[in-house]
């Protein structure tokens, strides 16, 4: 489907496509396909729910069938049965270093921003339970790994928490696990608008991020141009969830020409030459956009606007990550602890690390090194697997994983470094 056609079908539905979107992507099961969209997934719950108009939501999912208690980790240094059974369920750094062939060091000249909306009271203290669970080097304040500033910058005040604690754990752990040696700033926006969230990004970079993550977003509309220039910084990195709804109206800020968008995958262990296979995760966002012009380096064919996403990692909260978390007071019923997570907001913060851990982040003024033939083989190229069970696009590339690009994960995802 063309643009055109897409936006027109889109205009007609409106809002309550995008609904559907947000809400069944919360259930549809895992791998589904295009007939997968009558069935019902009850483990999965949206960290946060749908945005007010003028607001953005967090992209974050979490799985209400896998929780451990806080006492389950400290796995570094434990030997035998013991470990096993403290290991939390949920792929670890080391299952993610071993999918992408990430080496387990580097980047330690990084300093990879995440932006958040509202205070996590607990960030830090849950970060240290998820890096030494996994025995990764400590990353505090006081040894200077880790700092939290509001969106003018200052360590006080902060904002009040607005329910995306998951969301900022989730950040936080998975820059870990894919650059253990990095520098982490934590940004907490006063709430999550545009504005905020953007002013945000624009502190970050003042404070000397060289990658900057965004978990977050709201579909794009005439406004959206505006935007830009906060998500626009030569030099840093910038990096945006492409979103959890699957095909439709592309997510700002993924959409800027500026940043690179990330989608997501269903990452799975096998006995194949690499141990791991990936498919398209059901909920990644794709779409070709109504308001941001084609990037020159963007050149796939039924898309005359800008095109998400350009790369991808595992963002299916079925076969999602472990983090550590106890600032969830708005997911009533899921206790503090060990929980299951995905979304793309899993991939945005692990690719911003990858890029961290490269070391290269005046490459990524936009995505374009991705699309140049020297990439090609520092990405696996995923095949299969579609996000058009809510919307479909007739079998287009623009919502089915094919050989070479698409929609729901670009140009593909880590195999290596040699590509970042």
């Amino acid at each position: 489907m063309n643009r055109i056609g897409n936006h027109r079908l889109l205009g007609v539905l409106g809002a309550a496509v995008l609904a559907v979107g947000t809400v069944a992507a919360a259930v549809a099961p895992a791998n589904a396909g295009s007939a997968a969209n009558s069935k019902t997934a009850s483990n999965v719950k949206n960290v946060c729910g749908a945005a007010r108009p003028g607001f953005d939501r967090c992209f974050a999912q979490i799985r209400t069938d896998v929780h451990e208690p806080a006492h389950i980790g400290r796995v570094a240094g434990v030997k035998g049965a013991a470990a096993a059974a403290a290991v939390p369920a949920g792929f670890g750094p080391a299952d993610l270093q071993s999918a992408y062939k990430l080496p387990a060091t580097g980047g330690a000249n990084q300093t990879v921003a995440i932006v958040d909306a509202g205070d996590d009271p607990t960030a830090e203290a849950d970060l240290a339970v998820y890096r030494s669970t996994y025995g990764l080097p400590a990353c505090t304040t006081a040894n200077g790994c880790f700092s939290k500033v509001n969106e003018r910058g200052a360590a006080t005040p902060l904002p009040a928490d607005v329910g995306w604690g998951v969301e900022e754990a989730l950040d936080l752990d998975m820059v870990s696990a894919a650059c253990p040696q990095c520098k982490i700033l934590l940004v907490e926006a006063d709430q999550p608008t545009g504005d905020d969230l953007g002013k945000s990004v624009d502190t970050a970079v003042g404070l000397g991020a060289t990658e900057v993550s965004n978990s977050y977003g709201g579909t794009e509309s005439s406004i959206t141009p505006s935007d830009a220039a906060y998500y626009t910084h030569p030099g840093v990195a910038i990096v945006a969830s492409s979103g959890d709804s699957g095909y439709g109206i592309p997510s700002e800020p993924a959409v800027f020409s500026s940043v690179i968008s990330v989608g997501g995958t269903s990452l799975t262990k096998d006995s194949s030459a690499r141990g791991w296979s990936e498919t398209a995760w059901f909920g990644a966002g794709s779409g070709c956009s109504a308001w941001v012009d084609k990037p020159a380096w963007q050149t796939d064919a039924n898309c005359p606007g800008r095109m998400i996403a350009d790369v991808a990692a595992d963002a299916d909260p079925q076969t999602g990550p472990a983090i550590y978390v106890t600032d969830t007071p708005d997911l009533q019923g899921l206790p503090s602890g060990w929980s299951v997570v995905g979304g793309t907001s899993a991939s945005s913060p692990f690719i911003a690390g990858v890029i961290a851990l490269a070391g290269n982040p005046a490459k990524y003024a936009d995505a374009s090194a991705f699309y140049a033939p020297a990439a090609k083989s520092g990405l696996n190229d995923v095949v299969g697997g579609t996000n058009g069970i809510f919307q479909d696009c007739g079998g287009d590339y623009q919502c089915n994983a094919v050989t070479g690009y698409d929609g729901p994960t670009g140009m593909g995802t880590p195999n290596g470094l040699s590509a970042f």
